[in-house]
């Protein structure tokens, strides 16, 4: 009597495998259903078998960041591996740059829409199962963000481990390499927000009530203690969002006086900052 082999048998083993639907639905019909026996077929008969990796770390990889042809949006794409060594084959990144052009030219709204996109016939979350049975390591996408804006400059930093997108309120003269300093800026201060606006309520309330505990804490009077907090919050924006901060190549301006100073108005409309394992 056969075994009959459904369909999420045969994904459950495709998964686990890295093999082609067909090979395994036959693997399995060869085991009668017994997926280690199944697993054992595909091995004798030469099929790229990936161990099953579900519960691997795949914290290396790499950080694409791209903006379009016309400047006018940009993708951030996070591909990662299991090791420093297959995050530096060329061919490694030379995969997760395609997933971030197609990523940009089909402008996919979620993680999962952009795994359901085509590349070489076959939906990119079937060739990361096919990628993890070629190199043997669990190959994923984790992070996908992107940035629409009247200018799109994006900024890869650190051999592939942290991707930038800025986008301008202009398409101005010197955009491109303002827009490339302030990605670096963003690269290197991590603000939590363009600009106060952008600081949620939560986060303003906890800065409050540490200045407030640390000013007491310090032996000055509680009624002191909200005007310094106040003092403190405005210091806490100055650090912390990103049209505030003293300009890294020039500590005489902050991020909006220097835009200022390239295009009269010009400033940030949003950002993304894609650090690898972050």
């Amino acid at each position: 009597m056969s075994v009959q082999i459904s369909a999420s048998d045969v994904n459950k083993l495709r998964q686990q495998t890295g093999a082609g639907m067909m090979d395994c639905k036959k693997a399995l019909v060869e085991a009668n259903g017994d997926f280690e026996a199944a697993v054992d077929y595909l091995r004798k008969k030469g099929a790229k078998v990936a161990a099953s990796r579900q519960d691997r770390e795949s914290n290396e990889g790499v950080v694409i960041a791209q903006a379009a042809a016309d400047g006018k949006s940009g993708v951030v794409v996070e591909v990662n591996c299991e090791t420093d060594f297959v995050a530096k084959n060329a061919d490694f990144v030379a995969f997760a740059e395609r997933i971030a052009n197609i990523a940009l030219e089909n402008k996919p709204a979620t993680l999962d829409e952009l795994k359901a996109l085509q590349i070489d016939g076959k939906n990119i979350a079937d060739a990361l199962i096919e990628q993890t049975g070629v190199i043997g390591e669990k190959i994923d996408v984790s992070n996908y963000e992107t940035v629409n804006a009247e200018k799109v400059v994006a900024y890869i930093h650190g051999n592939y481990r942290l991707g930038v997108l800025v986008g301008l309120s202009a398409d101005t003269e010197g955009a491109d390499e303002a827009g490339r300093d302030v990605a670096m800026q963003i690269a290197a201060m991590n603000p939590i927000a363009i600009d106060k606006d952008g600081v949620d309520q939560t986060t303003i309330d906890r800065e409050i009530a540490i200045a407030k505990e640390q000013i007491i804490a310090e032996g000055k009077p509680a009624e002191m203690a909200e005007k310094i907090a106040q003092g403190k919050l405005n210091k806490f924006f100055k650090d912390n969002t990103l049209l505030n901060q003293e300009f890294v190549k020039d500590s005489s301006k902050n991020i909006s006086q220097f835009l200022d100073s390239v295009s009269k108005g010009l400033t940030v409309t949003a950002f993304k900052r894609t650090q690898l394992g972050g």
